[in-house]
């Protein structure tokens, strides 16, 4: 199956390069070049995949982002050329799913597409939910409930939360985790996984400054509490 990528590019040297690269990587690619029309496009056709230029001439990528993610539960790679690293974490708070500063090599592109993009080729897995207190893990259906409301989080979250609930008790550090979730060694923004488990913790913890499922270990990592409420 082909995947269909969303490409949110309004600079046409780099989107034209893009375009032709990730067709030779096996990709359906459509360009979009304002952020209304990659809104648009999404609402008309589903996407495996959205790559977003956070420097767009109509409005702020981080906006598209936003919107974006009220909406639909599409992978999001982030392209920056900024330096600041707030909005990188800016734009993993509102749910981007991983970022990409330019210039980079449009091998790594891909490569990270298809790391966020493992949940639309993963089949059901027959696997019945697993119960942690009054938190369900469903890795048939990708999807997190608590009291039996779901929790919101990306799938590169998803991801996560599996990896240290799959390792209760056991203490991982951020390169184990990165390890465990990507499965492949990526030059990655130093506070990336912090930003992540942040966002875990609030749709997870009844306290996310005091949080009982999700402990930090200072100076080691983070461990899943075998012990739960």
């Amino acid at each position: 199956m082909v995947e269909r990528i969303l490409l949110v590019e309004d600079d046409p040297r780099l989107a034209d390069m893009l375009f032709e690269y990730l067709g030779q990587a096996g990709f359906a690619v459509t360009v979009a070049a304002l952020g209304s029309t990659a809104l648009e496009k999404l609402s008309e056709a589903d996407f495996g995949a959205v790559v977003l230029d956070l420097m767009l001439p109509d409005m702020d990528g981080l906006n598209v982002c936003r919107q974006l993610r009220a909406k639909y539960d599409t992978p999001v790679l982030m392209l920056t050329a900024r330096g600041d690293a707030v909005d990188r974490i800016v734009g993993l708070e509102l749910g981007a799913d991983d970022y990409l500063p330019k210039p980079f090599e449009p091998r790594e592109l891909v490569a990270r597409l298809h790391a966020i993009m493992r949940r639309r080729v993963r089949g059901a897995t027959g696997e019945r939910p697993s119960h942690f207190g009054r938190l369900e893990l469903d890795t048939a259906a990708r999807a997190v409930r608590l009291d039996g409301k779901p929790c919101e989080l990306t799938g590169y979250q998803f991801d996560l939360l599996v990896a240290l609930a799959k390792n209760a008790g056991r203490v991982l550090s951020r390169e184990v985790l990165m390890d465990l979730v990507k499965g492949e060694e990526f030059e990655s923004f130093d506070r990336s996984i912090d930003v992540h488990i942040s966002r875990i913790r609030a749709a997870i913890e009844d306290n996310p400054k005091k949080p009982r499922r999700i402990i930090t270990v200072r100076a080691a990592g983070y461990v899943f509490a075998k012990a739960q409420d």
